[in-house]
């Protein structure tokens, strides 16, 4: 057996030996390592704020009380719960994971406080705190993280990381506190399923789903939901963790309109949102009581999908004309604040599967676009493109019809509420085309492509279908004793065929841009953008 935690894990479950994961990183060629988003949580952001003193005193001595205003541009989706999707920030405010990555995706422990591998890769025995209880008082045992697994195989849940908690076989507990999950094959990604899986309560889980009762061990419980207005969480006096959280509560408000958020944030109404848009961040950079944190991880990514069975769309050389259309450094620019890279691929500069040339493999070119089109029998197109209806996502729609209008592809957009969005991304259900965001690469490379519904390789988004494809997913994603250089090769494979197929049209690749009051401390993400309250404090 391996032991991981606390001596340095390796990148898969390798035997004894095999390398760890900062060096296996820095030998994919990831350039930097994989940023976290840190302190409690994980992150990397840089902050555009200027040092002040007075929060530099303010910090040394975290502040008890208050109650945080979160603005959010839509409401929580219930049946959306056990899927990570934009309104997903909740999460690690009501719920805890097992496991959470730290700088470099080092698992660190949550409420599991150790691991260890078979040697073999099929299996990991888990030991749980035992000192954590639900909301409800009841304890917390290793019925919980069976439940939790099972869960996320249950079909009817929407949940991306199905695949992986698929591979989950058996469960063999040796008491309340110590569980061997048993793996139908080795899977290089489950942690990043540790950090994803939020431990909920089994007996009451029928009514998370419909927003009832939310019932976790978290740091905040559920006081009450208003559909359409937002939630309110009161602090949990029986949280695990030591004399945490500072808040007494958190209030997320729903604001749609981007103009109401701003001026709830700059009037001091709200203390922090991750849904200003683009285009009016630089009326937010301007204000002295604000800052903008950006979290430089990769966690999301602006794209254009496309329906493979719509006529043309389903000759690949009239999707490669989409590709080249797109002037992905001017929607940067003029509609996301500058925040992020452009990119034709999904992968993020910190990923053992980046590649500059992957990066800049479709640049503007609306003249070889037009050739394209030409070439395949085309000089005009008309197509509808759903996008979801709000200020920033609509932005980034009008700027991708400004540019395909060039080529002569002419979209109509069919703005949609993002609930009903999500749902059609998941059911296949989209038009020809659609723009959305995307995550999963920031993590484990195969876990974009065996997990986020745009790329899933069994059943994706797109209906887009290869033998190739799900050999190479398939490969990355079990047989993590290739080592470095096999990885990187198989990177490159699934890289080659995403941006040769162009099923998917990834555009920027950008994280989380936090807008937050000068007094408000100590707020992170993990890396599927659970907000994480456990240190923040008001002052």
């Amino acid at each position: 057996m391996t032991e991981l935690y606390p001596t340095s894990p390796p990148l898969s479950p390798l035997p004894a030996g095999g390398p760890s994961r900062r060096t296996a990183l820095r030998a994919a060629g990831g350039g930097s390592l994989l940023l976290g988003l840190g302190l409690a949580g994980c992150r990397s952001a840089v902050s555009e704020a200027s040092s002040d003193p007075k929060e530099a005193a303010a910090g040394a001595a975290p502040k008890r009380g208050g109650v945080l205003s979160v603005a959010i541009n839509a409401d929580f989706t219930p049946a959306l719960l056990f899927a990570q999707s934009g309104q997903s920030l909740q999460q690690r405010l009501i719920y805890n994971t097992l496991t959470r990555y730290d700088d470099d995706l080092t698992p660190k422990p949550e409420l599991a406080t150790s691991w260890t591998y078979a040697k073999d890769g099929r299996s990991i025995t888990l030991n749980l705190r035992d000192d954590v209880t639900f909301h409800d008082g009841r304890a917390f045992t290793a019925d919980d993280v069976i439940f939790a697994v099972k869960n996320l195989q249950n079909p009817v849940r929407a949940a991306q990381l199905r695949s992986t908690a698929a591979a989950v076989t058996g469960f063999e507990k040796r008491g309340d506190h110590e569980l061997v999950l048993k793996l139908a094959h080795p899977v290089n990604n489950l942690f990043d399923l540790f950090e994803f899986m939020i431990i909920t309560d089994e007996k009451t889980v029928e009514d998370a789903v419909t927003g009832k009762k939310l019932i976790g061990t978290g740091p905040f419980r559920l006081k009450k939901w208003s559909p359409g207005s937002g939630l309110t969480l009161t602090r949990n006096d029986r949280y695990w963790l030591p004399d945490r959280p500072y808040l007494d509560g958190v209030e997320l408000r729903v604001i749609p309109q981007a103009d109401a958020l701003i001026s709830s944030l700059r009037s001091g109404q709200s203390q922090l949102s991750f849904h200003v848009p683009g285009k009016s961040l630089g009326t937010v950079k301007s204000d002295p009581r604000l800052k903008i944190t950006d979290y430089d991880t990769g966690a999301g990514a602006v794209y254009l999908g496309v329906n493979t069975t719509v006529a043309p769309l389903n000759d690949r050389a009239v999707r490669q004309a989409l590709a080249w259309a797109i002037d992905r450094e001017r929607l940067l620019a003029q509609t996301l604040g500058g925040y992020g890279i452009a990119s034709a691929a999904p992968w993020p500069k910190s990923s053992p599967a980046f590649s500059e040339a992957h990066r800049t493999h479709y640049t503007h070119n609306p003249g070889k676009a037009r050739e394209l089109l030409r070439s395949a029998g085309h000089r005009k197109l008309e197509l509808p493109l759903l996008h979801i209806a709000l200020p920033g996502d609509t932005a980034i729609a009008e700027s991708i019809q400004y540019d395909l209008k060039q080529i002569g592809v002419h979209v109509t957009l069919e703005p949609t509420d993002g609930a009903t969005a999500q749902k059609k991304l998941i059911a296949q259900q989209m038009p020809a085309l659609w723009s959305m965001g995307h995550g999963f690469a920031q993590v484990q490379p195969s876990t974009l492509a065996v997990s986020a519904y745009p790329f899933n390789e069994a059943k994706n988004t797109s209906k887009y279908r290869s033998a190739a494809y799900t050999k190479v997913v398939r490969e990355a994603w079990t047989k993590p004793e290739s080592g470095v250089a096999g990885a990187n090769t198989l990177h490159e494979k699934i890289s080659g065929i995403l941006l040769e197929e162009a099923f998917i049209i990834d555009l920027v690749v950008r994280g989380q841009v936090q807008v937050n009051a000068d007094r408000l401390h100590g707020v992170t993400q993990n890396k599927f953008s659970y907000l994480n309250l456990d240190d923040a404090y008001l002052v």
